[in-house]
């Protein structure tokens, strides 16, 4: 269903809502999702994660007109493509219209000297800072100017009155691929330029639409930042990793992967991680929230993670269609404060042992090995060691007859053989 929008009018969100045609229902329904997403990560307070659909919408519905100011600096504006997403009028789009309705010159109708002073009256006030994009700091910032300012500029005028600042997408969290080797423009994120003020960090390229919403919404219904990871990140839909949620896991266990696109595993929807997918090593709510309204996701669709919501994905995870080094399918993985800063979860990641501890030791027996060291963001030491097989060989005794006799190897602790 399509609503009308014709901006802020009445005193309240929930009164612009109505008047845009959003019913109660559909409110209901959109802050039932929102309250999905903040309970969906494992280190989100219970008192958060109890909060229901009905609170959430007199909370945000009560919020007088916000004043938000949404920058898009040196990025390809996926970021905001994400959170329009495509098809009609949602009640998303509503809401994000009317919350960033003072500045977003992406989307806003006013250009030049208008959306300039827009900025201008908005930065004078407390307000609400979103912020797309990656800073270069390189020759002066001249990589990026908008109204004859450098990125940088424009970022700290900004920031100066903001009372909550999100960097949204891996543009803004760390500088995304402009800022890979040989990063020439310099580019930074966010949290580089602005180090006196917290800075949430949506991260992916592009982040959930509906992650994006969730967090400013989280901001305007609890009157409070949320809780995040030592990457910035809110914890709500960051601190589970893909590989633990995600509907192949049990392939994963069971040692089914696809080892070549379009071959038979891939037609059966087996485990991706032999054509690179990064999910064991990243963290996100991909497999709970998906994409474009819960239609479909990377790995629903058959093409592995890429670890896009980790700092430095591109000069990390490429060649993406590598396997990682060493991802066993039993063992204790790292906890949020093994993993440290590039990884980081909230509690012991939960294991499916979907096939049983022994099935699955097998599966890892089954599975390419691969050069190089375990990653050790996984908190992994080494694959994990399997049991030693009995093996035996055939000697021959004095009459001629075939005796089984075992090998050195396969003797008990004692050195004494069975």
């Amino acid at each position: 269903m399509s609503y009308q929008m014709d901006g802020w009018q009445e005193p309240t969100l929930g009164e612009n809502l109505a008047r845009a045609g959003v019913s109660r229902k559909a409110f209901l329904a959109y802050c039932g999702s929102l309250a999905a997403i903040f309970a969906v990560g494992t280190g989100t307070p219970k008192a958060a994660a109890a909060v229901p659909a009905e609170v959430v919408a007199d909370k945000l519905g009560a919020v007088t007109k916000p004043n938000v100011v949404w920058l898009q600096l040196q990025e390809c504006t996926g970021c905001m493509e994400s959170t329009l997403r495509s098809g009609g009028t949602t009640v998303e789009e509503v809401v994000l219209n009317l919350l960033s309705v003072n500045y977003n010159e992406l989307v806003m109708a006013a250009a030049g000297d208008a959306a300039n002073k827009a900025l201008d009256d908005t930065n004078a006030e407390p307000h609400i800072l979103v912020v797309n994009g990656s800073i270069p700091t390189k020759d002066g910032g001249i990589y990026c100017t908008i109204g004859g300012k450098s990125a940088e500029e424009v970022l700290r005028e900004s920031a100066a009155n903001a009372s909550a600042i999100l960097a949204v997408g891996a543009c803004a969290v760390w500088g995304s691929v402009q800022a890979s080797n040989p990063n020439p423009t310099g580019a930074v994120g966010v949290d580089q330029i602005i180090r006196d003020k917290p800075v949430i960090n949506v991260a992916g390229c592009p982040p959930i639409g509906e992650v994006i919403t969730a967090t400013v919404a989280y901001l305007l219904t609890h009157d409070d930042l949320p809780k995040t990871d030592a990457e910035g990140r809110p914890l709500f839909a960051y601190d589970q990793r893909i590989h633990d949620s995600c509907p192949r896991r049990a392939h994963f266990d069971a040692g089914q992967y696809v080892r070549t696109f379009d071959d038979e595993g891939a037609r059966n929807g087996w485990c991706l991680y032999e054509v690179g997918c990064k999910g064991p090593s990243t963290f996100s709510a991909c497999p709970i929230i998906q994409w474009n309204l819960h239609t479909s996701w990377p790995i629903g669709a058959g093409h592995p993670c890429i670890g896009c919501t980790e700092k430095d994905f591109f000069d990390r995870f490429t060649p993406f269609y590598q396997a990682l080094p060493n991802v066993t399918g039993l063992g204790i993985e790292g906890t949020a404060e093994k993993i440290g800063w590039g990884l980081v979860g909230a509690t012991v990641a939960g294991v499916g042992l979907h096939a049983g501890i022994t099935a699955i030791r097998h599966a890892a027996s089954r599975k390419p090995s691969h050069d190089g060291e375990p990653l050790q963001a996984f908190g992994d030491s080494g694959p994990v060691p399997l049991p030693v097989p009995k093996r035996s060989y055939q000697a021959v005794d004095t009459d001629g007859s075939a005796v089984e006799q075992p090998t050195p190897d396969s003797a008990d602790p004692s050195g004494e053989a069975e």
